[in-house]
């Protein structure tokens, strides 16, 4: 069957407009990270004064990137070169804007900063809090419900991140009650098709053999470290435990992009954490890990300014081999769809259609790009919010593309 065309691409995302979502994103979050990152590590001399030409440079001149860093050239966006960040589109904004915050800050090195990641002192902090503490408390009580209550819980709890923590779920999810809290924040909710598929219970047609020989491939995209990666990674470890898949492969950036998204090192911290804590996820998730049956993997890809329609052969086929991909947070739903002004009530289905296999995103809306409204949900949410509802964080959603 032939894939269903793609739609006519929409105006991609801008910063020029001081009234907007991503001019206040590189006017006043990207200056106040810079300040953040040169209080948390006592970075020398060099280290500091180049945080503060950035700081200048991104605020008040133009794009120069470095003629040493090929990174520039593998994604094409030394064209950007000379123009202001806020012409630039958005996506291409933000990822150059750290790739120079990491070569300020000495992380490409040489150098005794050479590989460390300025952004992991928040990342650890999130995991020492007693919301955290509070996530691990539930899963005890959690573990003694129904199966199904207990995947559905740690679905929205994925889902939500740090927004809401297990306990809030379970607290509020009653037996046989088919709605999860926060549900009815949620702008698009595939919930029941995106369990049917966690569990098998519902195969697309023409999957792979393997899926029909039970051998079951889990593809999951990492949003952000921390105490968001601890529901992503105690989701894995239900669907792995209860049979649902054979394996789970996590991808993870090959090094710090955005400010809290998850890298290896960061997901080796959150395992350890769960094994401290003694907790019986952190054991099966460490086994899991020398067995083979999770996988972490990294691709340049990932840190690379552009959708996913553009990906390589090789994601391609990763991604292909899997009997379900779940693209988790807001930046992987960008690249998902295309980082675009899209007519809310484009089809999900559609703007994704080049994916090759099922794909599901859960996602905290915190920008402007949204896709799979229906007319009455978005003029619902007109009429309450105006436009604040995309970049809040306040609602959510989960999409699904067989």
């Amino acid at each position: 069957m032939p894939d269903t065309p793609a739609p006519t691409p929409a105006p991609v995302i801008r910063s020029d407009d001081p009234a907007s979502f991503p001019h206040s994103v590189l006017a006043e979050r990207h200056p106040a990270l810079i300040r953040k990152v040169r209080d948390a590590t006592p970075y020398g001399p060099e280290q500091r004064r180049a945080l503060d030409e950035l700081l200048r440079n991104g605020t008040e001149s133009v794009l120069d990137p470095p003629a040493d860093d090929d990174w520039w050239d593998t994604w094409n966006v030394r064209r950007y070169t000379g123009r202001s960040w806020y012409s630039l589109p958005f996506l291409a904004a933000e990822s150059c804007f750290y790739r120079q915050l990491l070569r300020a800050v000495g992380y490409f090195g040489p150098g005794p900063f050479q590989g460390v990641d300025p952004f992991r002192p928040f990342k650890l902090a999130e995991l020492d809090t007693p919301e955290a503490a509070a996530e691990l408390t539930a899963l005890g009580p959690l573990s003694e419900r129904p199966l199904p209550e207990q995947l559905r819980a740690l679905l929205h709890g994925s889902l939500w991140g740090n927004r809401a923590d297990l306990g809030f779920r379970l607290q509020t999810t009653g037996a046989g009650d088919s709605d999860t809290a926060g549900s009815s924040q949620l702008v698009a909710d595939d919930t029941e098709s995106l369990l049917s598929l966690l569990t098998g219970r519902s195969l697309p047609t023409g999957a792979p053999t393997a899926a029909s020989a039970g051998d079951r491939t889990l593809c999951l995209v990492a949003d952000n470290a921390g105490r968001e990666l601890i529901p992503d990674l105690l989701l894995v470890d239900h669907l792995l435990t209860h049979g649902h898949f054979d394996r789970a492969v996590l991808h993870l950036k090959p090094y710090p992009y955005f400010v809290s998204d998850a890298t290896t090192a960061d997901t080796l911290d959150a395992v350890h954490h769960l094994v401290t804590a003694k907790t019986d996820a952190g054991t099966r998730l460490h086994t899991a890990l020398t067995e083979g049956r999770l996988t972490l993997r990294t691709h340049p890809f990932s840190c690379a300014p552009l959708p996913y329609a553009d990906m390589p052969a090789d994601l391609r086929a990763d991604f292909a081999s899997a009997d379900l991909t779940v693209m988790k947070g807001d930046l992987n739903y960008r690249r998902l769809v295309g980082d675009r002004l899209w007519p809310p009530t484009t089809p999900f289905t559609e703007v994704t259609s080049y994916f090759p296999g099922p794909v599901a995103a859960l996602r905290t809306l915190k920008s402007d790009v949204i896709t799979g409204l229906t007319p009455r949900t978005e003029s619902a949410l007109v009429t309450a919010e105006g436009q604040t509802w995309r970049t809040s964080g306040t609602r959510a959603l989960i999409q699904v593309k067989v």
